[in-house]
């Protein structure tokens, strides 16, 4: 691990007590010097406690104890702008402005270790390992449809639904009526999604996020059967 300096974070500390999540991020920049640069930059007011690089390095960025400035506007369950109750883990990685690619597996491995250290060390549950889609779906996209979460589920970070895709694939593209539509809507939100009054795009958006997260194959923002069954399944964890 190798610490840096970043000036972006509250200058009074929190109690250990309110660090309940851990959200993960890509820097979608060109490279990782430019990545380091922007979250230690004071002008531009961004920050997360660590970043990973492709080979897994680790930067210390920020305390854990202060709260850094990487979730913005960002609700789940009952917590709402998320920097105070989150650790933010940054992942080196172009994004889907410069090329998106795959993670490496020495940077997931490095992510992996670090998670079940902050999940002791904070008694941060299983299923409160998010990517900042999930707790921000009308602004963000990261860390996006390749991040492994079915792997990282295994490890006990992040939770996922229990179905095998061969059974899944028939459901695919599969009309929900408006009754099975407005039971989706129920249970993102007991999985913890937010949906804000007043607001008639974010049902798309939002179901993208979710598609982005637990059904990589096809992310349209249009509800289906398959998706209905999943977040079913994912509620009762939740």
């Amino acid at each position: 691990m190798k610490n840096f300096y970043s000036p972006n974070f509250n200058k009074k500390k929190r109690l250990i007590s309110s660090i309940k999540l851990a959200i993960i991020h890509y820097t979608g920049m060109q490279s990782e010097r430019e990545s380091v640069k922007r979250l230690c930059n004071p002008l531009s007011k961004v920050s997360a406690h660590y970043l990973i690089n492709q080979n897994g390095k680790i930067f210390k960025l920020v305390e854990e104890r202060r709260i850094a400035w990487h979730a913005g506007k960002s609700r789940w369950k009952k917590y709402n702008n998320l920097n105070k109750n989150s650790i933010g883990i940054e992942l080196v990685n172009k994004g889907h402005q410069y090329g998106y690619a795959s993670f490496k597996k020495k940077q997931i491995s490095t992510l992996v270790k670090l998670c079940k250290i902050l999940k002791k060390k904070y008694k941060i549950k299983t299923k409160n390992f998010l990517g900042h889609s999930d707790v921000s779906p009308l602004r963000k996209i990261d860390p996006g449809e390749k991040f492994p979460w079915e792997f990282l589920s295994i490890k006990k970070i992040g939770i996922w639904h229990d179905f095998k895709s061969n059974f899944l694939k028939k459901y695919r593209k599969l009309k929900v009526s408006k009754q099975e539509v407005k039971k989706f809507k129920k249970l993102l939100i007991r999985i913890g999604y937010f949906f804000p009054k007043g607001k008639t795009k974010s049902f798309a958006r939002i179901t993208k996020a979710f598609q982005r997260h637990f059904r990589k194959e096809l992310i349209n923002g249009t509800l289906d059967k398959e998706c209905l069954i999943i977040a079913d399944n994912l509620a009762k964890k939740s």
